[in-house]
């Protein structure tokens, strides 16, 4: 059998952010990418040695920025309970499946936020005891073929004692420094290193007062410092940070990613675009929590506020060109793995950004801050890593609840 095939697409989209193109022939040599031309009309045709996806849309692997593997999204107090008090044991298969739902939606990478117990990074590193790649191994059900995700995992975050956090992570020591603490961690065994530091810098979101901003966790001697140590250790960090000075601290000491950023004003979305920050915006956790409370609540009414304020910082972002990734929360109320991507691409275009920009927010970018050089684009000369929905592009994202993988459908030619 061939190590080539050859595919049609009814239409592409790269993932640059660049113009969609339709009828395109993709033909892949070991799963690289060696060519992507207008289809011939012999294509077209039954006869020919092509793989019809005519009817279809192709495009890169996603990515989801932001996750918290150890939390489902469910809505059940009692379980969301349990889940917090579980140890490994009770938590690696809802781990396993929870990675596998991120596999089922078309996503190729997550980053993980990080747990107060370490348990996603203790996840990693006993699934990759059998796996030389950093990439964890799910099959498809009914399926042969298996599909590799990467997973990235912060392991513990970083908090201030005393301040919001110990959900996700945990305190420098007394009397040390948050660089010293990242310093510490990484004299550890290379497995018990995260692959990204996660810090925390402000409180969560109000949903009871509307626009309430919380005081820096870190001051901006404190962060640069952390960002230096672990720009040592070639760890990018990612910032939980909400309102204006949390934010112009994160962006100013270099973090590489603003995570939530709820109320950071347009001087931040301006020092952001200068920098090229990336904004990871988890805009779709508000309308989770507004459609989950009670209607008439006051924090319904004020998580819908909430995002309509972040939708106008995204709509501002766009014109800024502030870099955008697609990062869900998934694991918070009503925020569920994998299908929760399609939400969050919804949100980007309802504030205005194109279909080829939305999908480069959940492709190349995404991959980019996650240091990933496997995927992100369908060009030649890169891995062919692509899902494929069908009809034409203006079906998504809903024609995201139903995917076919590039692993699962290869024809040789």
């Amino acid at each position: 059998m061939s190590d080539k095939s050859c595919i049609h697409a009814g239409w592409l989209i790269d993932g640059s952010s660049g113009p969609i193109r339709k009828d395109v022939l993709i033909t892949i040599h070991q799963h690289i990418i060696q060519s992507i031309k207008p289809a011939p009309k012999a294509a077209f045709h039954q006869s020919s040695p092509f793989q019809d996806l005519s009817e279809y849309t192709l495009l890169p692997s996603l990515v989801d920025c932001h996750v918290h593997l150890f939390m489902s999204g469910t809505d059940d107090i009692a379980a969301r309970k349990r889940q917090l008090e579980a140890g490994y044991d009770e938590l690696k298969d809802v781990i396993s499946e929870h990675i596998a739902r991120h596999v089922y939606s078309g996503v190729g990478a997550v980053r993980d936020g990080g747990d107060g117990k370490g348990l996603v990074q203790r996840y990693q590193r006993e699934s990759l005891e059998l796996n030389d790649d950093r990439k964890i191994p799910h099959v498809r059900e009914g399926s042969p073929h298996h599909k590799l995700i990467h997973v990235k995992v912060a392991g513990k975050a970083w908090h201030q004692c005393g301040r919001y956090g110990k959900l996700i992570g945990r305190s420098p020591a007394p009397g040390q420094s948050l660089a010293e603490a990242i310093r510490h961690e990484a004299r550890l065994p290379e497995y018990s290193r995260p692959d990204h530091i996660k810090v925390v810098n402000s409180g969560v979101n109000s949903l009871l007062c509307f626009g309430k901003e919380t005081l820096p966790q870190f001051s901006l001697e404190e962060l640069t410092q952390a960002v230096n140590e672990a720009g040592r250790r070639h760890l990018k960090v990612m910032v939980h940070a909400n309102g204006r000075l949390p934010v112009q601290i994160a962006v100013e000491a270099g973090c590489h990613s603003i995570e939530h950023g709820f109320f950071m004003g347009a001087e931040n979305l301006a020092r952001m675009r200068d920098r090229q920050t990336v904004w990871v915006p988890t805009a779709f956790t508000m309308r989770a929590y507004a459609s989950h409370l009670s209607p008439s609540s006051r924090e319904a009414d004020t998580a819908k506020r909430n995002l309509s304020h972040q939708m106008d910082q995204l709509r501002m972002a766009r014109e800024l060109g502030v870099p955008v990734a697609i990062g869900t929360d998934a694991g918070s109320l009503g925020v569920h793995h994998g299908i929760s991507v399609r939400e969050e691409l919804r949100l980007l275009l309802e504030a205005g950004y194109t279909i080829p920009e939305v999908v480069q927010c959940a492709t190349k970018t995404g991959a980019g801050l996650l240091e990933i050089t496997d995927m992100g684009l369908l060009t030649p000369g890169m891995p062919a890593s692509w899902i494929a929905v069908k009809g034409n592009p203006s079906g998504i994202p809903e024609s995201l609840k139903h995917i076919i993988q590039a692993e699962w459908l290869v024809t040789p030619c």
